[in-house]
């Protein structure tokens, strides 16, 4: 884990398709699981299919981010986004081992993996998971009135808040690569980055109106409590899901 941690600026493109509902009720979770994949990587296939599994445990939040770093070959990835590139990549500055690839598992912003290792997965779930069985910091998330509202617990240092719109499930049919022909199917993928504001350990409440984040690309939404090392992605401190998932 970095000894160095620092608030996480940056503007990152613009949100989601929210779905309008009263509050949302969600176990605290333990772990945040985030698959960086390919729809040309063969190998992805099977992180896929786990994920599907994963998405069952109500205490874990599981999120594809398809990466376009494989486009140069041809397989243009139909979902990719540069943003997710470089979210895998200063991942793996922050840990200095300079790891990129597909499929693979970043844990709680600060463990990774190959995204299909289930026995690995789980070995390092529980080695993120922190004494009392959740993330340290308490986030909730609400919606009323045409607002999102997130009110996040009081603790130590200072995190960003994020909001990452998702697609709860898209079919693929792939044209190209290794998986051309095949339809895959993703789960929870993410569709942008949006920083809501800043946390600096006292409670906070953020209320982003409903109308202004809308976008036709997602279904749900999940927030975040990041910490960042020299403006990359690092530690999660806490996090919420949306509605419905």
């Amino acid at each position: 884990m970095p000894s160095r941690l620092k608030t996480w600026l940056g503007a990152l493109p613009l949100l989601s398709a929210l779905v309008i509902g009263s509050a949302v009720a969600s176990p605290e979770p333990r772990a945040v699981l985030e698959l960086f994949v390919s729809q040309g990587c063969s190998a992805c296939r099977p992180a896929n299919q786990l994920m599907t599994e994963l998405i069952q445990d109500p205490s874990l939040i599981v999120l594809s981010l398809p990466v376009n770093y494989w486009d140069y070959l041809g397989w243009t990835d139909t979902l990719a986004d540069p943003i997710f590139s470089a979210r895998q990549r200063g991942y793996a500055s922050v840990r200095q081992d300079r790891q990129v690839y597909t499929p693979q598992m970043v844990i709680n912003g600060v463990l990774a993996c190959v995204g299909s290792e289930r026995n690995q997965i789980a070995r390092l779930i529980e080695t993120a998971t922190t004494s009392q069985g959740t993330l340290p910091v308490s986030v909730k998330v609400s919606q009323e009135n045409g607002l999102i509202i997130v009110d996040v617990a009081a603790g130590y240092g200072t995190a960003g808040v994020w909001l990452l719109p998702v697609r709860k499930h898209s079919q693929v049919t792939i044209q190209r690569g290794e998986n051309a022909g095949r339809t895959e199917t993703y789960t929870n993928v993410v569709r942008g980055l949006h920083l809501l504001g800043l946390w600096s350990g006292a409670a906070l409440r953020i209320t982003t109106p409903l109308q202004t984040v809308q976008t036709p690309d997602a279904d749900s939404y999940v927030v975040l409590l990041q910490r960042a090392d020299e403006e990359k992605p690092s530690l999660i401190l806490g996090a919420a899901k949306g509605p419905g998932l």
